[in-house]
């Protein structure tokens, strides 16, 4: 039998849909909530810090930190096809964060871009077959997106 947690980190990150039909087009941002979910046995090892847990939140929270927060917080992620907005964005100051990527930053692609900025990390020395089973996007209090693997 397996259990599940999540955590979360949040962001205010821009973006735009460049070939949106309505306003996604222009430039703007969210208050994004990542949120990792995780699969696994609980650790049954006596005496060790996991016990009873399949990993310590604080480890799960490091994680996304580093590979979420750090990235993308206060930045402005941008399709790298999307010409016109680079072209704005690199009139800005050296210090602006502007991330790059290789899709257009829709909440559903996010998703799957923050999976596999995260799942590399999540590891476990107990055994206890842990994964990312999924990510988890909130864009609006009302708009969520996820991103699960393909099942083998």
């Amino acid at each position: 039998m397996s259990s599940s947690i999540r955590r979360w980190v949040e962001t205010d990150t821009g973006h735009r849909v460049p070939n949106h039909k309505s306003k996604c087009r222009h430039f703007h941002g969210h208050r994004y909530r990542w949120e990792a979910e995780l699969e696994g046995e609980v650790v049954q090892e006596e005496g060790v810090s996991e016990e009873g847990m399949l990993i310590d939140f604080g480890d799960v929270s490091s994680i996304l930190e580093e590979h979420i927060h750090d990235v993308v917080d206060h930045a402005f992620v941008v399709y790298e096809r999307d010409e016109e907005a680079i072209e704005v964005l690199s009139g800005l100051s050296s210090d602006h964060r502007t991330v790059v990527v290789p899709f257009i930053p829709t909440a559903e692609n996010l998703a799957k871009w923050a999976f596999e900025q995260v799942s590399p990390h999540i590891y476990s020395s107990y055994g206890n077959k842990l994964r990312l089973s999924a990510m988890h996007v909130r864009e609006t209090p009302k708009s969520w997106a996820s991103w699960h693997p393909p099942t083998q």
